[in-house]
């Protein structure tokens, strides 16, 4: 029992740094001014984060992320409604995106 208090109080204990995603390209995102959810309703999709600041957007699918910029709040807000997320993805993001409309640059 002393253990589980001294783990759990160190657990609360311990700093909260910002969280931070590998893009598995030697980039990380630092997730600060994105709104992140979990996703318990798709089997692709884990879960999503937007910044509508940087109109910025990461799905995570099968545990790795995929990135996605230039994304407008209304695509954002039509992914988290569509009655299937992967659908939409692949429709919408991946496939009608492969112009590059959804692309990010590096400068």
């Amino acid at each position: 029992m002393v253990r589980a208090a001294a783990l759990i109080l160190s657990l609360l204990c311990a700093p909260i740094g910002p969280e931070t995603v590998d893009l598995g390209n030697s980039t990380s995102v630092d997730l600060t001014t994105f709104d992140c959810r979990d996703i318990n309703r798709s089997t692709i999709i884990q879960r999503v984060c937007y910044s509508a600041s940087e109109r910025t957007l990461l799905v995570a699918v099968r545990a790795s992320y995929l990135h996605y910029c230039g994304v407008p709040m209304e695509t954002y807000d039509t992914l988290m409604i569509a009655p299937s997320m992967g659908v939409f993805l692949n429709r919408v993001l991946r496939i009608a995106g492969a112009d590059g409309r959804y692309t990010c640059r590096t400068s």
